[in-house]
């Protein structure tokens, strides 16, 4: 086929994928739903794309990370690049793609890409692995676990650096850990807990046999140096964590059949001595994500978190699932790509909508996912029982509230109340993006011009120690 024509046969197919996905959002739900195909097979001169990751830095703009399967889709050892996209207008439009980490041959590939916020102010991480893979690893000569940082918002890219012996392998700093075969991380997001710990998932290969186990690799100095967890899981494979309310950690692991969870309650270093099993979550064995929607701590009414995984026996029908009492119960669901998909990531807009990265396979042929981003209101998962705009912010009837002018506001705010110390800015995800510090004043003026549209919170501490709420939209 020559190559104007396949160039035209291939829009003619995103954009009958497009208008299928608009039908089947209208015929669910007018709401809000929009769907952009960022990658499909023999774009950018590559055969595959796979293990989709995504995540809303604080400027947010929307990162996106991707295995580019240069030769084919296999995995690791394979020839593979892990490419990055951005976007700044809600997932709309996308930047042209660029290198995180370049595949230099067989046994010289990287992938399995996952990210988390860092600590530092337009920080992200990314922890992947490269090598001979998951099942050639030994610990003389093992798959590598790297990581890099970015400091403007995903924008730009440290070199890879080698943490592989802080977790397994001839090399590594736990003797008990020298005899271990393989790590890899589970791709999708990590996680920056309250405390600032930064947390991801790696499934272990602790012995010859061809199975697998889950522990929490973490780290207390912004990813300086890295820790192992206890054991969570014997048997599991991908996994993901989110901080509970109450800062316990919550893992989903992938499993086939009932969906696998653990539960730490000391910051993900011990678990649970064994899993329990969610009754709502039926999937193959896939990867998934699970991230934080809302809680109360944010100044919601409503605790929500979010899951994303295939629904019933096979890798088809990602669904989006949502839990009102911190995982215990997943009451809502709904299926966002209803034909062969099946990795998938999450992440919260500014505006309070729901973004989802997902690998998808319209034609049903093997080996032919493209990576696409829906964009989505809860309204439109709920069918319109819920919704961000009736979830005012709880104002503890103890504490006084913030007057905030203008409302909405465009450039800056005005905060007016009493005895004002510290002052913090929230997005909807609980995410910190802004931080002051005042001497005892009556009136503050905050300049918000970086911040991306959207709905925010605002927390007071005053030089008694009173806090006080507060909430605008720009």
């Amino acid at each position: 086929m020559h190559l104007e024509n396949f160039t035209y046969m291939k829009k003619l197919i995103s954009l009958a994928i497009f208008m299928i996905s608009a039908l089947f959002a209208n015929a669910q739900n007018d709401s809000l739903f929009t769907r952009t195909e960022l990658y499909h097979p023999g774009d950018y001169g590559s055969t595959n794309y796979r293990i989709p990751a995504v995540i809303t830095a604080k400027d947010g703009s929307i990162v996106a990370v991707t295995d580019k399967r240069k030769f084919n889709e296999g995995d690791l050892p394979e020839d593979i690049d892990i490419v990055c996209n951005r976007s700044t207008d809600g997932g709309l439009t996308w930047s042209e793609p660029y290198t995180i980490a370049q595949g230099t041959g067989v046994n010289h590939g990287f992938g399995d890409c996952a990210l988390a916020w860092s600590n530092d102010e337009n920080g992200l991480i990314a922890v992947f692995v490269g090598g001979p893979g998951l099942w050639y690893s030994t610990p003389s000569e093992p798959i590598h676990s790297y990581k890099c940082y970015s400091y403007d918002n995903g924008q730009t890219w440290t070199e890879p650096e080698d943490i592989t012996h802080f977790i397994f392998g001839d090399n590594c700093i736990i003797p008990e850990h020298q005899s271990w075969r393989a790590s890899f991380f589970g791709s999708g997001n990590g996680l920056l807990t309250s405390s600032g710990r930064i947390m991801f998932v790696a499934a272990i290969r602790e012995g010859t046999a061809q199975s697998l186990s889950n522990y929490a690799v973490y780290s207390d100095d912004n990813g300086m140096t890295w820790q192992v967890s206890g054991r969570a899981s014997t048997g599991g494979d991908e996994a993901k964590v989110t901080e509970l309310v109450d800062g316990r950690i919550l893992m989903s692991i992938r499993h086939n059949g009932k969906r696998w969870y653990n539960i730490s309650s000391n910051g993900g270093q011990t678990w649970r001595p064994n899993v329990s099993s969610w009754n709502e979550i039926t999937a193959p064995a896939c990867n998934g994500d699970i991230i934080r929607y809302t809680s109360v701590n944010q100044g919601y009414n409503k605790n929500r978190l979010l899951h994303s995984v295939p629904k019933g026996t096979q890798r088809t029908d990602v669904t989006v699932y949502l839990s009102y009492d911190e995982g215990e119960t997943w009451p809502v669901s709904k299926t966002i790509v209803p034909y062969s998909s099946a990795y998938s990531s999450l992440c919260i807009l500014p505006d309070g909508t729901i973004g989802l990265y997902v690998e998808e396979n319209p034609s049903g042929v093997m080996g032919n996912y493209s990576t696409a981003f829906y964009n989505f209101s809860l309204e439109w998962l709920t069918d319109g029982a819920d919704s961000l705009e009736d979830d005012a912010v709880v104002e503890n009837a103890a504490n006084d509230s913030l007057k905030v002018y203008p409302n909405p506001a465009t450039s800056s705010i005005k905060i007016e109340s009493e005895g004002l110390k510290k002052i913090r800015i929230l997005n909807v995800k609980g995410q910190t993006v802004k931080k002051v510090n005042v001497k005892d004043r009556t009136i503050v003026e905050i300049d918000i011009t970086k911040l991306p549209s959207g709905t925010y919170l605002i927390e007071s501490l005053d030089f008694n120690g009173k806090q006080r709420f507060g909430k605008f939209v720009k």
